[in-house]
């Protein structure tokens, strides 16, 4: 009897080591499963760019504001990973609120002045792009970082971009917004909403619950009409269930110390 209950103190920490090295497994798939779409969001923000040169070149002011909405579209589906993977070239592809390159000091001339002598400034968005979009094929993209980044993601919408946003200039701060919740949902639903499911069902059903409500609020016809409190609410709520989400899943609680660029 006393040599079953050893061996039996000793295979229990065994299979929970074994459980957590089979969950890590499960998570590391997970995430492999979402290379394609962060290679299609940056793949879309490339293509844009590309034709906003095209448009710039016939100064083309309609056509060029036009390929830089579809570039915006595609990046913000991506923010989910790019601050925390490639910090160096999420600065300068979306720097703000300095503006001093990329997206927003493009924006400033195309949508403030009614310029297109933005060529320079869209050879760098261009090349910028084309090198993420090269390094995504083979750039490591860990669970903890995907987490790190949909956390922090969810605190920006309803703080930084609430109450007007980054592209106040062009009017697509809404889009963004709404493109934003998208990105979440989809790292959310690809890499964690099963493992969680298994880990503890009802964390699961309430992050699930605080998408959705974002979803709703982003869907308002125009950025007057989005609650802005609500947006706010909704947004820290889905912030506390991804960091609870974070131990349920093996992994370390996100911060949003990386939140402000």
């Amino acid at each position: 009897m006393f040599g079953m209950r050893v061996a039996l103190c000793l295979l229990l920490p065994a299979l929970a080591v074994g459980a957590r090295v089979a969950a890590a497994a499960e998570l590391d798939e997970a995430a492999e499963r979402y290379r394609p779409y962060a290679i299609e969001g940056v793949g879309l923000a490339l293509a844009g760019a590309r034709d906003l040169r095209e448009h710039l070149a016939a100064k083309d002011l309609a056509g060029a504001r036009k390929a830089w909405l579809s570039a915006r579209a595609g990046w913000e589906r991506s923010e989910v990973f790019t601050a925390g993977f490639v910090p160096e070239l999420d600065a300068m592809i979306d720097a703000w609120p300095n503006a001093d390159s990329g997206f927003h000091a493009i924006e400033a001339k195309l949508f403030g002045a009614g310029r297109t002598d933005v060529e320079g400034d869209t050879e760098a968005l261009v090349r910028n792009l084309d090198e993420l979009h090269t390094r995504l094929r083979d750039m490591p993209l860990t669970p903890q970082g995907l987490l790190d980044g949909t956390v922090r993601l969810a605190y920006e919408v309803g703080e930084s971009k609430a109450d007007g946003g980054e592209s106040r200039i062009s009017g697509t701060s809404l889009d963004d917004m709404r493109n934003n919740v998208s990105g979440i949902e989809f790292a959310y639903r690809t890499v964690f909403a099963s493992p969680l499911r298994q880990a503890d069902a009802a964390l699961a059903d309430s992050v699930t619950k605080h998408i959705e409500q974002l979803k709703i609020i982003v869907a308002a016809p125009d950025l007057p009409h989005v609650d802005v409190r609500f947006l706010r609410r909704a947004s820290e709520e889905l912030v506390v269930a991804l960091q609870a989400a974070s131990a349920k899943l093996g992994l370390r609680r996100p911060t949003l110390e990386a939140q402000s660029r």
